[in-house]
């Protein structure tokens, strides 16, 4: 992949009612992120995060803040080269709503590649980076660390991504199927950078 300029890039997210705005930095074989969202569920809230990968997109560092009425919560995940993770989490007030966090298993996580921060479109692009699913056939399954928002829980998450079709020179369909026993799937559209543009029921591009 040819080294890219950053960009700037905004989705809306309909239900539960958000926005996010993300400055993203892609450089041959790596993704560097910043970005903040709104959200509305269970509470009004504001998260900031800072991503970082390594060679093939391999996440080494997210940092992710939330803030509410008269509280803030901090969560930092680090991936080790030996595949192994840690984890640092604070938090600052009480929340006037139940943000239950279950303790994370740190062993779960073991050899996953990727963090995915719940309700961030921009979280779906490195494992199709990695796969080069966005123009060419090919599935593959991935065990994700995800975080769940806005609790910032830690919960191991095994996902398959799994190219479907290109639609023209710019766009491309590539399925999302959770393997959690859930049922959950859904059809994203890429564009050629790999980022999405669209996310049924999580965040559609507006920028």
């Amino acid at each position: 992949m040819e080294a890219r300029s950053p960009r700037a890039v905004a989705w809306s997210k309909p239900a539960p009612l958000g926005a996010e705005f993300v400055q993203v930095r892609l450089e041959r074989d790596e993704l560097g992120a910043d970005g903040v969202a709104l959200g509305s569920v269970p509470l009004p809230y504001r998260l900031d995060y800072a991503l970082e990968t390594t060679a093939r997109f391999v996440t080494t560092r997210l940092v992710v803040t939330v803030r509410g009425d008269g509280w803030t919560r901090s969560l930092e995940l680090r991936r080790r080269p030996t595949g192994t993770w840690e984890e640092k989490w604070e938090q600052r007030g009480v929340p006037r709503a139940a943000l239950a966090r279950t303790a994370t298993d740190l062993d779960v996580l073991d050899g996953a590649l990727d963090v995915d921060l719940g309700l961030s479109p921009l979280f779906n692009t490195m494992p199709v980076l990695r796969h080069d699913l966005v123009r060419r056939g090919g599935s593959a399954d991935f065990v994700m660390a995800w975080v769940s928002v806005p609790d910032l829980g830690v919960h191991r998450s095994p996902q398959r991504y799994s190219f479907v079709h290109v639609l023209d020179d710019e766009r491309s369909i590539v399925r999302f199927e959770s393997l959690a026993g859930d049922g959950f799937a859904a059809d994203l559209t890429y564009d050629a950078a790999g980022l999405v543009l669209e996310y049924p029921g999580i965040g559609s591009r507006v920028a």
